[in-house]
C-alpha cells in the first residue's frame, strides 16, 4: 500500500499554497488506473477544473492482472463546484464513497426531462435504489435512467413518458469503464487507435483471428457498410463472410442496397463497370434497379422472384441475417425495406444490435456514428474508412472503444475475406 503525503494541488500541476475549500468529498477508483492512465486522467481533470485532491490511499497491483485502487479526498470552492468536479470524474469510474440511493424526479410530460438529469455513457453503469445496486439495461450514451419496477432502464429523451421516475444527479450510479485488453489481441496490437497505415498482412491476420474467435466463442458479429464497398469492388468479399456465416446483422442505408442490386442485375455500379469506366446510359441503371425492386415488393421478393441472384443482399436474404436500411433525405427511391422514418429506423437499429460482441464499420461515415451512439462500450469497435476523419469523428462522439484503420475498403476486405477462410480451413 502506498499512502500519500497530503498532496494539494489546484490548477496546475506544481505545488502551491493551499487555498481553503469549504465542500470536500472522498471518492475511490478501482481497475488498471496506472498502464490505461485513468489515474492521471482524473487528476488532471480535477486542477484544470480549479480543484484540490489529497491522496489518501493507494494500492498498486503487482501483477499483470492485478487491479489497483485509490482513494481521494476532493475539494471545491462550494457544493456546485465540487459537484461539477464530480460530474467529469464520473466517466472515468470515480464514485463517491458514501453509500446512497439514487435520487429520482418525475417527468412532467412526454419528452420532458427535469433538470439536473443524468446523462448516460456507453459504459457499464449501475444505480443503486432501495440499498440494492441495480445494473442498468440497454446503457447506450446520451440518454437518461428510469427506475421502474425494480428495474433501472437507460431510455433516449424520446421514449419518456409523463410520470418516469427520472434519475437526477450522479448520486448512487455507479459507472464501470471498460479496461485495456490484458491479452496480446487484435485490440492491444491496435491500440494507437487511428492507423493511417495500408493493411499489411498482419492487420488483416489479427482481425480475422478476432472474427474466428468471437465466433467460436458463440459471439455475434455487426457489419456496418456504406456504398464505396460496392463502388471499390470489394462487394463480394462482403457477401462471402456472410454466405460463410460470420456476420450476424447488417446496417446500413439505402445507398448500399441500391447499388448492390444494380451491381447484380446491370453489372455497374453507379453506372460504371467492374473496371471504372462509364457506360453509356449507366446513370440510370441504379433507377432502374429500385425500379425492379418495387415491382417485386421487396428483396425478399426479388430473389424469391429469381430477379436478384447475388450479392451482399442476396446473401443476407439466404441466410436469414437481419438488416436495417436507415433511409436519408438523399435517398432515390427508395427501395421498400428502406425505414424512411429515422426514429424508427433508430429504433431498429438498436434491436439489432442487442447482444452483438464486435461492430465492423466500412466505408460509411454517418451510419457508423450513428451505430456508435447505439453501443455499449463493451462492445469491440473496428472502424475502417479511407478518410481518417471518419474515425476521428466517431471518437469524438463518444465511442472511445473503437480502433480505426485509415485505407482503402477495396484491398482490405477482399484480404480480410481471404485471410479468414485460409485461417478457417487451417484450422
Amino acid at each position: 500500500m502506498l499512502n500519500s503525503n497530503r498532496m494539494f494541488l489546484r490548477g496546475s500541476d506544481r505545488p502551491q499554497r493551499m487555498v481553503t475549500m469549504s465542500e470536500t468529498c472522498d471518492i475511490e477508483m478501482e481497475g488498471h488506473l496506472i498502464d490505461s492512465l485513468t489515474l492521471t486522467k482524473a487528476l488532471d481533470k480535477i486542477m484544470s477544473m480549479g480543484g484540490e485532491f489529497e491522496i489518501k490511499t493507494f494500492r498498486v497491483g503487482k501483477k499483470k492482472h492485478d487491479t489497483s485502487y485509490v482513494k481521494i479526498a476532493i475539494s471545491g470552492d462550494d457544493t456546485d463546484h465540487l459537484d461539477r468536479i464530480l460530474l467529469a470524474l464520473h466517466p472515468l469510474g470515480a464514485r463517491v464513497i458514501e453509500a446512497e440511493d439514487v435520487r429520482l424526479e418525475i417527468a412532467p410530460q412526454a419528452r420532458v426531462v427535469p433538470r439536473g438529469f443524468y446523462s448516460t455513457t456507453n459504459h457499464l453503469t449501475h444505480v443503486r435504489y432501495k440499498g440494492t445496486w441495480l445494473v442498468v439495461e440497454d446503457i447506450q450514451m446520451d440518454c437518461l435512467i428510469i427506475v421502474k419496477d425494480g428495474r433501472a432502464i437507460c431510455v433516449p429523451i424520446g421514449q419518456i413518458e409523463k410520470g418516469d421516475s427520472i434519475v437526477v444527479g450522479t448520486a448512487g450510479v455507479r459507472v464501470v469503464p471498460p479496461e485495456r485488453p490484458r491479452d496480446k489481441t487484435f485490440f492491444e496490437f491496435m491500440s494507437n487507435e487511428v492507423s493511417s497505415e495500408r493493411p499489411s498482412g498482419e492487420i488483416v491476420k489479427q482481425l480475422a483471428e478476432e472474427i474466428l474467435a468471437t465466433k467460436r466463442a458463440g459471439g455475434k458479429i455487426a457489419v456496418v457498410g456504406g456504398p464505396g464497398i460496392i463502388h471499390t469492388g470489394a462487394a463480394e468479399a462482403l457477401a462471402e463472410l456472410i454466405r460463410d456465416g460470420y456476420i450476424d446483422v447488417l446496417l446500413a442505408g439505402n445507398a448500399l442496397a441500391v447499388h448492390d442490386i444494380e451491381r447484380q442485375l446491370f453489372r455497374t455500379s453507379l453506372g460504371m463497370d467492374p473496371h471504372g469506366n462509364l457506360t453509356s446510359a449507366g446513370h440510370r441503371n441504379h433507377i432502374y434497379a429500385i425500379s425492379e425492386v418495387i415491382a417485386s415488393g421487396s428483396i425478399r421478393r426479388a430473389v424469391e422472384d429469381g430477379k436478384l441472384k447475388g450479392g451482399i443482399m442476396y446473401q443476407c436474404i439466404k441466410r436469414g441475417i437481419p438488416y436495417v436500411l436507415a433511409g436519408s433525405i438523399r435517398d432515390d427511391g427508395p427501395l421498400p425495406d428502406v425505414i424512411t422514418d429515422t426514429v424508427e429506423a433508430q429504433k431498429a437499429m438498436f434491436e439489432a444490435l442487442r447482444g452483438v460482441d464486435m461492430v465492423i464499420m466500412m466505408a460509411t461515415m454517418l451510419h457508423s456514428i450513428a451505430t456508435g451512439n447505439l453501443l455499449p462500450s463493451r462492445v469491440k469497435t473496428i472502424c475502417v474508412d479511407i478518410n481518417p476523419s471518419t474515425v476521428t469523428k466517431l471518437m469524438d462522439r463518444g465511442t472511445a472503444q473503437a480502433i480505426g484503420l485509415v485505407t482503402d475498403i477495396g484491398i482490405f476486405l477482399p484480404r480480410l475475406a481471404e485471410e479468414v477462410q485460409r485461417l478457417a480451413e487451417a484450422s
